[in-house]
């Protein structure tokens, strides 16, 4: 990895005084990028022009509005699935505030993004999780298009993970792959899914589901340590939660 002040300022120290220079120099430098969060040459273009470096939960939001505009127009279902995201997420308001914006900026598609997800390659439950958030915003419209899925891979191999693993996580969210489950076909069944009555309050319903979704979500599962099949019985879990409270909310007409 590239340490953009590091080297800067060994060459300049090298260039005043030699060996020691450059030694001091490079310890100022790294201190610069430590504190500045600077990771690559990338990273130092666009500090300097004026793009502050991500959070971990903007980089998500960033890799998503890109997505979304990968076919040149964001639908409906490219900020339903973004809010959905932030609800997964549970982020408070002023981190709602931040992801917005980050969408908006992955929607321009002028960072770099390499040398952000290459930093997470030592995190892989949190790469898996924003590689599995990335394919649930490219089927938000019904489809993944070449494109899309072509982002996904190359972010992926950014990540350390071969393609074929990358790609077999979007089976989990092709809706030809996965079949809507019967036991949230019906009002009734939703609502014994969620473990509430026909007439709980809004509130409830609401809790009741995060509760639920937090307790099976695939990335809480997968950092316990569960394994393959474990994390893919939680992710369906998990769309089986989402499948039924959207019915509750359809049929009680509340956001």
């Amino acid at each position: 990895m590239l340490w953009p002040s590091t080297l800067i300022g060994a060459g300049a120290g090298f260039a005043v005084a030699s060996i020691p220079g450059a030694l001091l120099g490079a310890l100022l430098g790294q201190a610069l990028d430590r504190r500045l969060g600077l990771h690559s040459w990338a990273h130092l273009r666009e500090r300097m022009g004026g793009r502050a470096i991500p959070r971990d939960d903007e980089l998500l939001f960033i890799l998503l509005g890109r997505l979304a505009k990968t076919d040149g127009r964001v639908v409906d279902g490219h900020i339903q699935q973004a809010r959905e995201e932030m609800r997964r997420m549970d982020l408070s308001e002023p981190a709602q505030r931040r992801a917005v914006l980050a969408f908006n900026r992955g929607k321009k598609g002028r960072d770099r993004l390499r040398g952000y997800l290459r930093r997470l390659k030592a995190q892989p439950h949190a790469a898996e999780g924003l590689l599995r958030a990335c394919w649930r915003m490219a089927w938000a419209d019904g489809r993944a298009t070449r494109e899309e899925r072509e982002l996904i891979v190359l972010w992926g191999k950014w990540l350390g993970w071969p393609a074929i693993k990358v790609q077999a996580l979007s089976n989990d969210y092709d809706p030809q792959k996965k079949p809507i489950a019967v036991s949230v076909d019906l009002y009734q069944d939703a609502l014994r899914l969620l473990g509430v009555d026909a007439n709980a309050e809004t509130a409830h319903i609401k809790r009741a589901y995060r509760r639920l979704l937090s307790r099976h979500h695939p990335d809480k599962v997968a950092g316990a340590g569960a394994n393959t099949l474990q994390v893919r019985e939680a992710t369906d879990k998990t769309q089986e939660l989402h499948q039924a409270y959207t019915l509750i909310k359809e049929r009680r007409d509340f956001r």
